[in-house]
């Protein structure tokens, strides 16, 4: 018999962030209150799964969203550098808008080429690492479920790369809520299919949620 393995691999929850700063890859960046309670619903949504396994990318918000849910079950939580934010020359700026940092000509050295993209992490670097990293949580929970915490960008880019997208995308619709879940599930070591769900959905800020349908429990599966 084949062994069913899923592997949840969810965005970090809402991070204390005032400033707007572009915080990428900085340390010292940790959950909201929200973020916080994010987490638990999480927590709380896959308490009766048959997780085995937690782990989560080493910078602070994804550590403490991954934190309920590996407690939840008894488990200690690992942590992986492969699933990290991806990186951005960006790092440390305000990209608000009317901020005026796309008129700077110190920037457009960095704006030449989307599809790569030019201003930070190749998105196929990302597609090797994530996918990586996520095989890794699928033989540490072989037969049962694991939890990999990561960042928006690199669970879009490699859902992209499974899904058998272009990687060069509109970030405005990527879907990819704060405290979501893009669920991989595995045949031996076979991706068969691709979920996506949104278990703290209500709890996400509506301007988050602009333009966006409620997705629950919708799959994308792959032919034998």
């Amino acid at each position: 018999m084949s062994d069913i393995t899923v592997v949840h691999v969810m965005r970090h929850g809402e991070v204390h962030n005032p400033d707007g700063v572009l915080y990428g890859r900085r340390a010292g960046y940790h959950l909201s209150e929200l973020g916080r309670q994010m987490a638990d619903r999480v927590a709380e949504h896959l308490q009766d799964r048959d997780v085995t396994y937690v782990v989560a990318s080493p910078l602070e918000r994804a550590q403490e969203t991954a934190a309920p849910i590996a407690k939840t079950h008894g488990l200690e939580l690992a942590t992986d550098g492969r699933l990290i934010e991806a990186g951005n020359v960006f790092e440390g700026k305000t990209f608000g808008v009317g901020d005026g940092a796309l008129r700077k000509p110190g920037n457009w050295k960095h704006l030449t080429n989307p599809f790569k993209p030019s201003w930070g992490e190749p998105y196929v670097e990302q597609v090797v690492r994530m996918m990586s990293a996520i095989e890794a949580a699928r033989d540490a929970a072989r037969g049962h479920e694991a939890v990999a915490v990561s960042h928006q960008l690199p669970i879009w880019i490699v859902r992209s790369f499974a899904e058998k997208r272009r990687l060069w995308h509109d970030p405005r619709r990527r879907q990819c809520t704060l405290a979501s879940l893009t669920s991989f599930t595995y045949q031996d070591d076979k991706l068969v299919s691709v979920g996506y769900s949104e278990p703290a959905r209500d709890l996400v800020p509506a301007h988050l949620l602009a333009g966006a349908k409620p997705v629950k429990g919708k799959s994308k599966a792959f032919g034998a």
